[in-house]
């Protein structure tokens, strides 16, 4: 399991953020009312509780940052040494000394201001004393800034480390930059490491994971190492000094024997035996890549020496220099761009890497408490003779008929698949479970498209649904056609005037109807003449008469009444504009006509009592329409008085809104609000 998971630190807020966290849960958690009034007692326990309440929160979110950040001393030496290379030790410990310091400052300040608080004489005085407490511990952490920032930025580039466990099973992959350990990480397990054709792609230790005979392995991927001394290298190269120094892991030295990296194989050979002395006690592979692009055996004389020195000095890594079953296997060969050779690779790293640990295990002490748990029996020989292992008949049988209920089994896509070739060669068809009413027609070859034709548009599954309602339409338009042969025997009984009128109106109706379909699709873009314009249809006497003569009737009558009908409201009108000039001899002669206008309008429109009955209301006399108003009024009168605007209306004003009859308890009484 992962023992360092740096992902559950907590944000460490800044300066200015946490004073104003911890002063507002002061002001939530604690009371916030004190008079005058109280006992002096009262008062010195008021504020001893602000300040006491603020020191425990400092202390407590001080402690969680101290407590909650690794020490360098007290975890694995891969992880103390890698932070040492990212953050520098020394600030970071400085960092959080001064975490530990401001924690011990605060502590010591509530302690004497609460000595002082003891004897203050006032509410003054005391009140003081705690403003006074507070500011000053506010002061210390607003000067510890700076520190819980570089803490906060150190936070979150730990967050981004990988999780490595350092005493679990572990692949290391070490090399010169652009050799093709990124692209070897990718095929062997499910990271995704940045792959491009320049170096230093990787800038930082990646982490995958692969499995080898039911056990999980950790493989990690390091950034590429120049040739060069060590207190030249960045901390980029230091990442992978700092895991090959410190993690208990088989080693994969990779080689790029093409050139293609920009290195040549003699300096990389320089690499290796400039880091050799990283891979003592660890099982050491020499991996040549990319020999889809130069192949082992074409190198030259030179280089090829070169390669076996460092095969030589990988096999006495293994402490087993002189056995050439395992010198053997130290130099093996790959392409990741062909992936030849790149299981193979996987399975003797993590070969080499099991043997290893097995046998440390079994030179430990702890083997010897282990051994006393086992016991293998061997029995002895009683006679001379020979007792080989023999199998039941019952068994022999059971598997036979085994063999055979699996050879009757239905063949399964997958079998079909190993006997045909295999993935990539055999091709399933899809058409062979089709329910057709004839299995000759599964296979049958069905053209996409026919004379330009998709044939798709032209297949339908309810072609028969719709070859019988075509036709009963058939049989609906045979029925009318009788129907207007009927019609046109009925015409030819008829006499000639009767025919034209006939037509006539047959005529009119098709005029009609296609003046009404003009109509209809302009109605949108036609525009709308105002009434007072439109001289063709303004209401006058004329069309009146018009209308009325077109329909066969007198409309002599009912002009003469319209006529008479306008003179009498000319008269009224008249009469009116007397009585206002009459009033008019007794005012102002400066008031202007449009308030006469107006007044004059509310009188004419102003009507009688409340209770007088207008015919068109819907009652039946004046006492019904009176006690309607009055239950009207009845009805709304509790609506107006909770304010609601009518009947539909939920609003119900808050008479007693929580946020002004509610607060904190006080110290004190506690029964009631």
């Amino acid at each position: 399991m992962v023992q360092y998971n740096f992902k559950k630190i907590t944000m460490v807020p800044s300066g200015k953020d946490f004073v104003d966290i911890i002063l507002s849960r002061t002001q939530r958690q604690t009371p916030t009312v004190v008079h005058k009034g109280y006992a002096i007692s009262r008062l010195r326990q008021f504020y001893m509780r602000k300040v006491k309440y603020t020191q425990q929160n400092f202390y407590e979110k001080l402690s969680a940052i101290i407590d909650e950040f690794p020490r360098l001393d007290d975890i694995h030496p891969f992880y103390g040494d890698l932070l040492h290379v990212l953050y520098n030790k020394d600030h970071y410990k400085l960092a959080l000394g001064q975490i530990n310091t401001a924690r011990n400052l605060i502590s010591k300040i509530s302690k004497d201001y609460i000595r002082l608080l003891k004897y203050g004489d006032s509410l003054y005085r005391c009140k003081t004393l705690k403003v006074a407490a507070l500011g000053r511990m506010c002061t210390v952490v607003k000067k510890i800034s700076p520190s819980l920032a570089y803490l906060e930025q150190i936070r979150q580039h730990m967050a981004r480390l990988p999780s490595i466990d350092p005493n679990t099973r572990t692949i290391l992959i070490c090399g010169y930059p652009n050799v093709g350990k990124s692209s070897f990480i990718n095929k062997i397990t499910r990271a995704d490491v940045d792959v491009q054709p320049y170096a230093f792609t990787t800038k930082s230790l990646f982490v995958g994971h692969t499995d080898y005979k039911y056990l999980r392995y950790q493989v990690i991927d390091t950034p590429g190492i120049l040739d060069r001394p060590l207190e030249e290298r960045n901390i980029i190269e230091m990442c992978s000094i700092t895991a090959l120094a410190h993690l208990r892991a088989a080693v994969l030295f990779f080689l790029d024997v093409s050139g293609s990296c920009g290195y040549s194989i003699a300096q990389q050979a320089a690499l290796f035996h400039s880091i050799k002395s990283l891979f003592l006690n660890k099982p050491l592979l020499v991996v040549c890549n990319k020999i889809d692009l130069q192949p082992l055996e074409s190198l030259s004389e030179e280089d090829r020496k070169l390669v076996m020195e460092m095969k030589d000095e990988a096999s006495k890594t293994l402490n087993g220099g002189d056995d050439p079953e395992l010198a053997n296997g130290v130099l093996l060969s790959m392409s990741t761009l062909t992936e030849d050779g790149v299981i193979a690779v996987k399975n003797a790293a993590c070969e080499r890497l099991l043997n290893q640990r097995v046998e440390m295990k079994l030179k430990s002490k702890k083997i010897n408490d282990c051994l006393n748990r086992f016991h293998v029996a061997m029995p002895k020989p009683r006679d001379g003779k020979e007792r080989p292992p023999s199998i039941p008949q019952a068994v022999l049988e059971a598997k036979a008929a085994q063999a055979n209920v699996e050879r009757e089994k239905r063949k399964l896509e997958k079998d079909l698949e190993n006997e045909n070739g295999g993935a990539g060669v055999y091709s399933a068809s899809l058409k062979k479970n089709y329910i057709l009413p004839n299995d000759e027609w599964k296979e049958d070859l069905m053209p996409e498209i026919f004379e330009g034709h998709n044939v798709t548009d032209f297949v339908d599954p309810d072609i028969l649904q719709r070859l019988q309602e075509l036709e009963r339409e058939e049989g609906l338009r045979m029925e009318g056609e009788n129907e207007e042969n009927d019609e046109m025997d009925e015409e030819r009984e008829l006499s000639l005037e009767e025919r034209e009128a006939l037509a006539e109106i047959r005529k009119k109706k098709s005029l009609l109807i296609q003046e009404h379909r003009i109509k209809k699709s302009t109605a949108e873009s036609r525009s709308v003449i105002p009434r007072k314009f439109n001289k063709d249809k303004a209401f006058t006497s004329e069309r009146m008469g018009r209308d009325l003569s077109r329909l066969g009737l007198d409309p002599s009558a009912a002009i003469n009444r319209a006529r008479s009908r306008s003179v009498s409201q000319r008269g009224r009108k008249r009469e009116r504009s007397l009585a206002i000039e009459d009033e008019g001899e007794g005012m102002d002669i400066d008031q202007p006509n449009k308030k006469l206008r107006m007044r004059s309008r509310s009188r004419s429109q102003s009507r009688g009592p409340p209770g007088e009955l207008v015919p068109g209301e819907g009652f039946k006399d004046s006492a019904q329409k009176t006690k309607a108003v009055k239950l009207a009024k009845k009805a709304a009168k509790k609506r107006n008085k909770d304010a609601r605007r009518g009947e539909a209306d939920r609003v119900i004003l808050n008479m007693k809104p929580k946020h002004l009859f509610s607060g904190k308890r006080s110290i004190g009484k506690t029964d009631r609000r």
